[in-house]
Protein backbone atom coordinates (compact mmCIF):
# COMPACT_ATOMS: atom_id res chain seq x y z
CA UNK A 1 0.00 0.00 0.00
CA UNK A 2 1.38 3.80 -0.98
CA UNK A 3 0.74 6.34 0.61
CA UNK A 4 -0.81 9.39 -1.85
CA UNK A 5 0.88 11.57 -3.35
CA UNK A 6 -1.84 14.46 -4.26
CA UNK A 7 -0.42 17.28 -1.55
CA UNK A 8 -1.40 18.45 1.46
CA UNK A 9 -4.12 21.24 2.91
CA UNK A 10 -3.65 22.87 6.05
CA UNK A 11 -0.56 20.20 6.96
CA UNK A 12 -2.44 17.22 6.20
CA UNK A 13 -2.97 15.18 3.63
CA UNK A 14 -5.91 15.96 0.95
CA UNK A 15 -7.21 12.51 1.00
CA UNK A 16 -8.79 13.35 4.65
CA UNK A 17 -10.75 16.18 3.65
CA UNK A 18 -12.20 13.92 1.07
CA UNK A 19 -13.28 11.51 3.84
CA UNK A 20 -13.95 14.20 5.96
CA UNK A 21 -16.77 15.32 3.46
CA UNK A 22 -17.59 11.93 2.67
CA UNK A 23 -18.65 10.92 6.43
CA UNK A 24 -20.13 14.22 6.93
CA UNK A 25 -22.59 13.91 4.23
CA UNK A 26 -23.16 10.01 5.24
CA UNK A 27 -23.94 11.39 8.61
CA UNK A 28 -26.39 13.83 7.21
CA UNK A 29 -28.21 11.68 5.63
CA UNK A 30 -28.35 9.11 8.70
CA UNK A 31 -29.26 11.62 11.58
CA UNK A 32 -31.97 13.22 9.35
CA UNK A 33 -33.60 10.46 9.25
CA UNK A 34 -33.35 9.22 12.65
CA UNK A 35 -34.73 12.56 13.55
CA UNK A 36 -37.92 11.85 11.45
CA UNK A 37 -38.45 8.58 11.91
CA UNK A 38 -40.47 8.43 15.16
CA UNK A 39 -42.12 11.52 14.47
CA UNK A 40 -43.18 10.42 11.30
CA UNK A 41 -44.73 6.67 12.44
CA UNK A 42 -46.36 8.41 15.33
CA UNK A 43 -47.87 11.32 13.06
CA UNK A 44 -51.36 10.83 12.16
CA UNK A 45 -52.38 9.44 8.66
CA UNK A 46 -54.54 12.30 7.69
CA UNK A 47 -50.85 14.14 8.30
CA UNK A 48 -49.07 11.85 6.26
CA UNK A 49 -47.66 9.40 9.05
CA UNK A 50 -48.74 6.03 9.45
CA UNK A 51 -50.68 6.73 13.28
CA UNK A 52 -48.37 4.40 15.07
CA UNK A 53 -48.46 4.91 19.01
CA UNK A 54 -45.98 6.26 20.71
CA UNK A 55 -44.94 2.49 22.34
CA UNK A 56 -45.00 0.81 18.88
CA UNK A 57 -42.94 3.64 17.20
CA UNK A 58 -40.27 3.49 19.86
CA UNK A 59 -40.37 -0.21 20.39
CA UNK A 60 -39.37 -0.23 16.18
CA UNK A 61 -36.85 2.27 16.57
CA UNK A 62 -35.07 0.48 19.32
CA UNK A 63 -34.81 -2.79 16.74
CA UNK A 64 -33.71 -0.75 14.01
CA UNK A 65 -30.91 1.17 16.14
CA UNK A 66 -30.10 -2.30 17.38
CA UNK A 67 -29.51 -3.41 13.59
CA UNK A 68 -27.43 -0.57 13.03
CA UNK A 69 -25.00 -1.23 15.39
CA UNK A 70 -24.92 -5.21 14.25
CA UNK A 71 -24.31 -4.70 10.61
CA UNK A 72 -20.69 -2.78 10.93
CA UNK A 73 -19.66 -6.45 12.45
CA UNK A 74 -20.37 -8.15 9.58
CA UNK A 75 -19.57 -5.24 7.20
CA UNK A 76 -16.14 -4.86 8.46
CA UNK A 77 -15.33 -8.73 8.17
CA UNK A 78 -16.05 -8.20 4.82
CA UNK A 79 -14.40 -4.83 4.04
CA UNK A 80 -11.19 -6.69 5.53
CA UNK A 81 -11.35 -10.02 4.00
CA UNK A 82 -13.32 -10.25 0.83
CA UNK A 83 -13.99 -6.32 -1.07
CA UNK A 84 -11.50 -3.83 0.64
CA UNK A 85 -12.98 -0.53 2.28
CA UNK A 86 -13.41 1.58 -0.61
CA UNK A 87 -15.64 -0.84 -2.56
CA UNK A 88 -17.58 -1.45 0.86
CA UNK A 89 -17.91 2.55 0.69
CA UNK A 90 -19.62 2.57 -2.84
CA UNK A 91 -21.93 -0.52 -1.99
CA UNK A 92 -22.82 0.84 1.39
CA UNK A 93 -23.27 3.94 0.10
CA UNK A 94 -25.63 2.96 -2.70
CA UNK A 95 -27.42 0.84 -0.39
CA UNK A 96 -27.86 3.51 1.94
CA UNK A 97 -29.15 6.20 -0.62
CA UNK A 98 -31.83 3.84 -2.43
CA UNK A 99 -32.93 3.26 1.16
CA UNK A 100 -33.63 6.91 1.71
CA UNK A 101 -35.07 7.00 -1.29
CA UNK A 102 -37.16 4.17 -0.84
CA UNK A 103 -39.07 6.01 2.62
CA UNK A 104 -39.15 9.31 0.18
CA UNK A 105 -41.71 7.36 -2.12
CA UNK A 106 -45.49 9.23 -1.46
CA UNK A 107 -47.59 6.85 -0.49
CA UNK A 108 -50.24 7.87 -3.20
CA UNK A 109 -47.99 5.73 -5.11
CA UNK A 110 -47.64 2.58 -3.04
CA UNK A 111 -51.07 2.44 -2.07
CA UNK A 112 -51.94 -1.16 -0.10
CA UNK A 113 -48.04 -1.71 0.63
CA UNK A 114 -47.06 1.23 2.36
CA UNK A 115 -45.61 -0.71 5.59
CA UNK A 116 -43.83 -3.07 3.05
CA UNK A 117 -42.31 -0.42 1.70
CA UNK A 118 -41.21 1.24 4.94
CA UNK A 119 -39.97 -1.82 5.85
CA UNK A 120 -37.79 -2.48 2.75
CA UNK A 121 -36.49 1.02 2.98
CA UNK A 122 -34.97 0.38 6.83
CA UNK A 123 -33.76 -2.94 5.65
CA UNK A 124 -31.79 -1.07 3.02
CA UNK A 125 -30.56 1.46 5.08
CA UNK A 126 -29.51 -1.16 8.04
CA UNK A 127 -27.32 -2.58 5.11
CA UNK A 128 -25.92 0.13 3.47
CA UNK A 129 -24.91 1.42 7.18
CA UNK A 130 -23.27 -1.85 7.45
CA UNK A 131 -21.20 -1.55 4.56
CA UNK A 132 -20.13 2.17 5.17
CA UNK A 133 -19.92 2.78 8.87
CA UNK A 134 -16.61 2.15 10.32
CA UNK A 135 -14.76 1.70 6.82
CA UNK A 136 -14.16 5.26 6.60
CA UNK A 137 -12.80 5.71 9.91
CA UNK A 138 -10.15 3.11 8.92
CA UNK A 139 -9.06 4.36 5.72
CA UNK A 140 -8.57 8.40 7.98
CA UNK A 141 -4.98 6.04 9.78
CA UNK A 142 -4.11 4.36 7.05
CA UNK A 143 -3.55 8.28 5.66
CA UNK A 144 -0.31 8.65 7.50
CA UNK A 145 2.86 6.31 8.52
CA UNK A 146 3.20 4.76 11.45
CA UNK A 147 4.39 7.25 14.28
CA UNK A 148 3.04 9.92 12.11
CA UNK A 149 2.61 13.06 14.95
CA UNK A 150 -0.64 14.30 12.30
CA UNK A 151 -2.50 11.39 13.00
CA UNK A 152 -4.04 12.63 16.29
CA UNK A 153 -4.91 15.80 14.36
CA UNK A 154 -6.60 13.98 11.61
CA UNK A 155 -8.56 12.09 13.53
CA UNK A 156 -9.95 15.59 15.66
CA UNK A 157 -10.55 17.12 12.01
CA UNK A 158 -12.29 13.34 11.00
CA UNK A 159 -14.92 13.52 14.02
CA UNK A 160 -15.88 17.02 13.15
CA UNK A 161 -17.07 16.03 10.05
CA UNK A 162 -19.27 13.48 11.74
CA UNK A 163 -20.30 16.07 14.35
CA UNK A 164 -20.79 18.84 11.70
CA UNK A 165 -23.43 16.35 9.98
CA UNK A 166 -25.52 15.52 13.07
CA UNK A 167 -25.43 19.00 13.56
CA UNK A 168 -26.85 19.78 10.16
CA UNK A 169 -29.32 17.06 9.66
CA UNK A 170 -31.88 17.77 11.98
CA UNK A 171 -32.29 21.65 11.67
CA UNK A 172 -32.67 20.67 7.73
CA UNK A 173 -33.83 17.11 6.90
CA UNK A 174 -35.97 17.15 10.22
CA UNK A 175 -37.89 20.70 9.58
CA UNK A 176 -38.47 19.88 6.22
CA UNK A 177 -39.74 16.46 7.21
CA UNK A 178 -42.29 17.14 9.80
CA UNK A 179 -43.04 20.87 8.79
CA UNK A 180 -43.34 20.44 4.71
CA UNK A 181 -43.86 17.11 4.22
CA UNK A 182 -41.86 13.78 5.95
CA UNK A 183 -41.08 12.49 2.19
CA UNK A 184 -39.07 15.34 1.28
CA UNK A 185 -37.28 14.95 4.18
CA UNK A 186 -36.21 11.07 3.56
CA UNK A 187 -35.17 12.14 -0.18
CA UNK A 188 -33.40 15.17 1.34
CA UNK A 189 -31.18 12.69 3.33
CA UNK A 190 -30.93 10.50 0.25
CA UNK A 191 -29.26 13.34 -1.48
CA UNK A 192 -26.60 14.00 0.96
CA UNK A 193 -25.63 10.81 0.98
CA UNK A 194 -25.28 10.86 -3.01
CA UNK A 195 -23.19 13.98 -2.31
CA UNK A 196 -20.82 11.79 -0.20
CA UNK A 197 -21.08 8.65 -2.74
CA UNK A 198 -20.25 11.27 -5.85
CA UNK A 199 -17.33 12.09 -3.94
CA UNK A 200 -15.85 8.90 -3.77
CA UNK A 201 -16.10 8.11 -7.13
CA UNK A 202 -14.24 10.97 -8.62
CA UNK A 203 -11.85 12.09 -6.17
CA UNK A 204 -10.73 8.58 -4.36
CA UNK A 205 -8.42 7.42 -6.90
CA UNK A 206 -6.94 11.14 -6.41
CA UNK A 207 -6.19 11.91 -3.53
CA UNK A 208 -6.80 7.93 -1.51
CA UNK A 209 -4.22 6.37 -4.22
CA UNK A 210 -4.42 2.41 -3.35
CA UNK A 211 -5.32 3.04 0.04
CA UNK A 212 -8.56 0.76 0.98
CA UNK A 213 -8.51 -1.01 -2.22
CA UNK A 214 -6.28 -4.68 -1.04
CA UNK A 215 -8.58 -5.75 2.09
CA UNK A 216 -6.93 -5.62 4.96
CA UNK A 217 -6.54 -9.18 5.70
CA UNK A 218 -4.34 -10.02 2.51
CA UNK A 219 -1.92 -7.01 3.76
CA UNK A 220 -1.64 -8.33 6.97
CA UNK A 221 -0.95 -12.19 6.41
CA UNK A 222 2.19 -13.38 7.87
CA UNK A 223 2.06 -10.63 11.16
CA UNK A 224 3.93 -12.51 13.67
CA UNK A 225 1.84 -10.89 16.52
CA UNK A 226 -1.52 -12.39 15.95
CA UNK A 227 0.25 -15.81 16.54
CA UNK A 228 1.91 -14.67 20.16
CA UNK A 229 0.02 -16.92 23.31
CA UNK A 230 -2.41 -15.24 25.32
CA UNK A 231 -0.80 -13.69 28.70
CA UNK A 232 -2.47 -13.65 32.37
CA UNK A 233 -2.08 -10.09 31.64
CA UNK A 234 -4.22 -9.97 28.29
CA UNK A 235 -6.68 -11.89 30.23
CA UNK A 236 -6.99 -9.28 32.62
CA UNK A 237 -7.10 -6.74 29.94
CA UNK A 238 -10.37 -8.62 28.49
CA UNK A 239 -12.10 -8.49 31.35
CA UNK A 240 -11.92 -5.14 31.66
CA UNK A 241 -12.92 -4.57 28.15
CA UNK A 242 -16.16 -7.30 28.84
CA UNK A 243 -17.28 -5.21 32.04
CA UNK A 244 -17.11 -1.88 31.15
CA UNK A 245 -18.90 -2.99 27.58
CA UNK A 246 -21.70 -4.32 29.97
CA UNK A 247 -21.37 -1.10 31.98
CA UNK A 248 -21.90 0.93 29.27
CA UNK A 249 -25.58 -0.36 28.30
CA UNK A 250 -27.15 1.63 31.01
CA UNK A 251 -25.37 4.81 29.48
CA UNK A 252 -26.30 3.69 25.72
CA UNK A 253 -30.05 2.67 27.04
CA UNK A 254 -30.07 6.32 28.30
CA UNK A 255 -28.17 8.53 25.98
CA UNK A 256 -30.66 6.82 22.81
CA UNK A 257 -33.43 8.27 24.07
CA UNK A 258 -32.87 11.84 22.41
CA UNK A 259 -33.76 10.06 19.01
CA UNK A 260 -37.16 8.59 20.64
CA UNK A 261 -38.77 9.40 23.84
CA UNK A 262 -37.23 12.97 24.31
CA UNK A 263 -38.20 13.66 20.44
CA UNK A 264 -41.63 12.71 21.04
CA UNK A 265 -41.29 14.93 24.86
CA UNK A 266 -40.15 18.21 23.02
CA UNK A 267 -43.20 17.46 20.27
CA UNK A 268 -46.15 16.49 22.61
CA UNK A 269 -45.33 18.64 25.77
CA UNK A 270 -42.81 21.53 25.08
CA UNK A 271 -42.95 24.73 24.39
CA UNK A 272 -41.05 25.23 20.88
CA UNK A 273 -41.68 28.78 20.40
CA UNK A 274 -39.18 31.73 20.46
CA UNK A 275 -39.56 35.10 19.11
CA UNK A 276 -42.85 34.21 17.04
CA UNK A 277 -40.89 31.33 15.54
CA UNK A 278 -41.91 27.49 16.42
CA UNK A 279 -38.75 24.94 16.91
CA UNK A 280 -39.12 22.16 14.96
CA UNK A 281 -39.33 19.21 17.63
CA UNK A 282 -36.51 16.96 15.48
CA UNK A 283 -34.19 20.20 15.53
CA UNK A 284 -33.25 19.46 19.32
CA UNK A 285 -31.56 16.38 18.05
CA UNK A 286 -29.17 18.53 16.87
CA UNK A 287 -27.63 20.25 20.46
CA UNK A 288 -26.04 17.10 21.06
CA UNK A 289 -23.88 17.07 17.78
CA UNK A 290 -23.33 21.06 18.67
CA UNK A 291 -22.22 20.69 22.14
CA UNK A 292 -19.44 18.26 21.12
CA UNK A 293 -18.15 20.69 18.33
CA UNK A 294 -18.07 23.21 21.60
CA UNK A 295 -17.13 21.37 24.32
CA UNK A 296 -14.82 18.63 23.01
CA UNK A 297 -11.75 20.95 23.07
CA UNK A 298 -12.67 22.88 26.38
CA UNK A 299 -13.22 19.25 28.06
CA UNK A 300 -9.89 17.62 26.61
CA UNK A 301 -7.86 20.44 28.01
CA UNK A 302 -9.20 20.33 31.71
CA UNK A 303 -7.98 16.90 31.06
CA UNK A 304 -4.84 17.76 29.69
CA UNK A 305 -4.41 20.33 32.62
CA UNK A 306 -5.09 18.12 35.64
CA UNK A 307 -1.62 16.60 34.74
CA UNK A 308 -1.28 13.61 37.08
CA UNK A 309 -5.14 14.54 38.67
CA UNK A 310 -6.57 13.71 35.81
CA UNK A 311 -9.33 10.83 36.80
CA UNK A 312 -8.52 7.38 34.83
CA UNK A 313 -11.08 6.18 32.37
CA UNK A 314 -13.08 4.13 35.06
CA UNK A 315 -13.40 7.06 36.86
CA UNK A 316 -14.37 9.14 33.49
CA UNK A 317 -16.58 6.43 32.75
CA UNK A 318 -18.60 7.13 36.44
CA UNK A 319 -18.64 10.90 35.65
CA UNK A 320 -20.39 9.78 32.55
CA UNK A 321 -23.23 7.85 34.33
CA UNK A 322 -23.32 10.91 36.59
CA UNK A 323 -23.93 13.15 34.28
CA UNK A 324 -26.16 10.42 32.27
CA UNK A 325 -28.55 10.59 35.63
CA UNK A 326 -28.56 14.44 35.75
CA UNK A 327 -30.03 14.52 32.45
CA UNK A 328 -32.55 12.32 33.42
CA UNK A 329 -33.53 14.07 36.41
CA UNK A 330 -33.43 17.72 34.75
CA UNK A 331 -36.21 15.99 32.75
CA UNK A 332 -38.04 14.97 36.04
CA UNK A 333 -38.48 18.30 37.11
CA UNK A 334 -39.98 19.23 33.77
CA UNK A 335 -42.54 16.50 34.22
CA UNK A 336 -43.19 17.97 38.09
CA UNK A 337 -43.83 21.25 35.88
CA UNK A 338 -46.17 19.83 33.98
CA UNK A 339 -47.54 18.38 37.31
CA UNK A 340 -49.67 15.87 35.49
CA UNK A 341 -51.20 17.76 33.26
CA UNK A 342 -50.33 17.10 29.38
CA UNK A 343 -52.14 20.60 28.57
CA UNK A 344 -49.16 22.14 30.09
CA UNK A 345 -45.98 23.12 27.84
CA UNK A 346 -42.96 23.31 29.94
CA UNK A 347 -39.68 25.36 28.66
CA UNK A 348 -37.34 24.13 26.24
CA UNK A 349 -34.63 25.08 28.42
CA UNK A 350 -35.28 21.18 30.06
CA UNK A 351 -34.38 19.71 27.15
CA UNK A 352 -31.19 21.65 26.39
CA UNK A 353 -29.70 21.54 29.93
CA UNK A 354 -30.57 17.44 29.73
CA UNK A 355 -29.31 17.24 26.25
CA UNK A 356 -25.80 19.39 27.81
CA UNK A 357 -25.53 17.23 30.55
CA UNK A 358 -25.60 13.63 28.72
CA UNK A 359 -22.93 15.56 25.92
CA UNK A 360 -20.97 16.24 29.12
CA UNK A 361 -21.44 12.30 29.97
CA UNK A 362 -20.52 11.54 26.37
CA UNK A 363 -17.18 13.27 26.23
CA UNK A 364 -16.31 11.76 29.26
CA UNK A 365 -17.32 8.07 28.00
CA UNK A 366 -15.82 8.42 24.98
CA UNK A 367 -12.17 6.98 26.23
CA UNK A 368 -14.13 3.89 27.36
CA UNK A 369 -15.51 3.10 23.59
CA UNK A 370 -13.92 1.13 21.05
CA UNK A 371 -10.91 3.22 21.80
CA UNK A 372 -10.50 0.92 24.97
CA UNK A 373 -10.89 -1.94 22.69
CA UNK A 374 -7.75 -1.14 20.40
CA UNK A 375 -5.76 -0.25 23.08
CA UNK A 376 -6.33 -3.76 25.34
CA UNK A 377 -7.38 -6.29 23.20
CA UNK A 378 -4.72 -8.78 22.18
CA UNK A 379 -3.91 -8.31 18.69
CA UNK A 380 -5.96 -12.02 17.22
CA UNK A 381 -8.71 -11.17 19.46
CA UNK A 382 -9.37 -7.29 18.71
CA UNK A 383 -11.86 -8.11 15.53
CA UNK A 384 -13.98 -10.05 18.09
CA UNK A 385 -14.02 -7.47 21.10
CA UNK A 386 -14.78 -4.98 18.83
CA UNK A 387 -17.64 -7.22 17.71
CA UNK A 388 -19.03 -7.90 21.33
CA UNK A 389 -18.38 -4.10 22.18
CA UNK A 390 -20.99 -3.01 19.05
CA UNK A 391 -22.98 -6.04 20.01
CA UNK A 392 -23.72 -3.97 23.55
CA UNK A 393 -24.02 -1.15 21.99
CA UNK A 394 -26.60 -3.08 20.04
CA UNK A 395 -28.79 -4.25 22.98
CA UNK A 396 -28.68 -0.95 24.55
CA UNK A 397 -30.13 0.98 21.83
CA UNK A 398 -32.84 -2.07 22.20
CA UNK A 399 -33.24 -1.70 25.48
CA UNK A 400 -33.74 2.25 24.37
CA UNK A 401 -36.64 1.63 22.78
CA UNK A 402 -38.07 -0.86 25.14
CA UNK A 403 -37.78 1.52 27.86
CA UNK A 404 -39.34 4.24 25.87
CA UNK A 405 -42.20 2.24 24.91
CA UNK A 406 -43.82 2.07 28.29
CA UNK A 407 -44.59 5.53 27.88
CA UNK A 408 -48.50 5.14 26.67
CA UNK A 409 -50.65 7.59 25.29
CA UNK A 410 -52.92 10.02 26.31
CA UNK A 411 -53.05 11.30 29.88
CA UNK A 412 -50.63 8.72 30.86
CA UNK A 413 -48.07 9.64 28.87
CA UNK A 414 -46.73 12.31 31.78
CA UNK A 415 -46.92 9.83 34.66
CA UNK A 416 -45.23 7.33 32.68
CA UNK A 417 -42.39 9.72 31.07
CA UNK A 418 -41.69 10.91 34.84
CA UNK A 419 -40.98 7.07 36.39
CA UNK A 420 -38.97 6.71 33.27
CA UNK A 421 -37.24 9.57 33.03
CA UNK A 422 -36.18 8.79 37.35
CA UNK A 423 -35.61 5.02 36.85
CA UNK A 424 -33.19 5.83 34.01
CA UNK A 425 -31.52 8.58 36.65
CA UNK A 426 -31.54 6.63 39.61
CA UNK A 427 -29.58 3.45 37.57
CA UNK A 428 -27.43 5.48 35.85
CA UNK A 429 -26.31 6.76 39.37
CA UNK A 430 -26.20 3.38 41.27
CA UNK A 431 -24.40 2.13 38.45
CA UNK A 432 -21.95 5.41 38.26
CA UNK A 433 -21.03 4.40 42.34
CA UNK A 434 -20.61 1.17 41.51
CA UNK A 435 -17.87 2.17 38.43
CA UNK A 436 -15.95 4.61 40.71
CA UNK A 437 -15.77 1.86 43.90
CA UNK A 438 -14.63 -0.64 41.20
CA UNK A 439 -11.84 2.06 39.43
CA UNK A 440 -9.05 0.93 41.13
CA UNK A 441 -9.40 -2.91 40.30
CA UNK A 442 -10.28 -1.91 36.90
CA UNK A 443 -7.11 0.17 36.57
CA UNK A 444 -4.89 -2.70 38.05
CA UNK A 445 -6.35 -5.11 35.04
CA UNK A 446 -5.05 -2.89 32.83
CA UNK A 447 -1.92 -3.38 33.29
CA UNK A 448 -0.10 0.02 32.25
CA UNK A 449 -2.30 0.63 29.50
CA UNK A 450 -3.50 3.81 31.20
CA UNK A 451 0.06 5.37 30.89
CA UNK A 452 0.81 7.78 28.81
CA UNK A 453 4.69 8.99 27.18
CA UNK A 454 3.67 12.10 25.59
CA UNK A 455 5.63 14.69 26.78
CA UNK A 456 4.50 17.94 24.32
CA UNK A 457 1.73 19.92 25.79
CA UNK A 458 0.24 20.64 22.33
CA UNK A 459 0.85 16.72 20.88
CA UNK A 460 -1.06 15.47 24.35
CA UNK A 461 -3.98 18.53 23.85
CA UNK A 462 -4.45 17.50 20.45
CA UNK A 463 -4.33 13.95 21.25
CA UNK A 464 -7.25 14.24 23.93
CA UNK A 465 -9.23 16.28 21.67
CA UNK A 466 -8.75 13.05 18.75
CA UNK A 467 -10.35 10.73 21.74
CA UNK A 468 -12.95 12.86 23.26
CA UNK A 469 -14.34 14.27 19.97
CA UNK A 470 -15.44 10.85 19.10
CA UNK A 471 -19.02 10.75 18.54
CA UNK A 472 -21.23 7.90 18.58
CA UNK A 473 -18.67 4.92 18.97
CA UNK A 474 -16.52 5.55 15.85
CA UNK A 475 -13.10 5.12 15.93
CA UNK A 476 -9.84 4.45 14.08
CA UNK A 477 -9.56 0.60 13.62
CA UNK A 478 -6.34 -1.47 13.27
CA UNK A 479 -5.22 -3.42 11.15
Amino acid sequence: MTQPNAGTLFGHPKGLFLLFGTEMWERFGYYGMRALLVLYLVASVQDGGFGWTSGEALSLYGTFTMAVYLTPVLGGWLADNYIGQRKAIIYGGLIFALGYFTLGIPKSMIAGMEETVFYIGLSLIIVGNGLFKANVSSLVGDLYEEGDHRRDGAFTIFYMGINLGAFLAPITVGVLGEQVNWHYGFILAGCGMLVGLAMQLTLANKYLGDIGIVPSAKRSKGKQEAHAPITSQDIDRMKVILIMSMFSVIFWAGFEQAGGLFTIYASDFTDRTIFGFEVAASSFQSLNAMFIIMLAPVVASVWVKMGSNEPTSPKKFALAMVFLALGFFVMLWATMVQGGDVTVKVSMLFLVFAYLFHTLGELCLSPIGLSMVTKLAPLKFTSVLMGIWFLFTALSNKLAGFIGSFVGEGQEMVDNAANIFMGVGVAALITGIIIFLSAGKLVEWMHGAEGDDIVDLDEKIEQEIAITGTHEGVTETHN
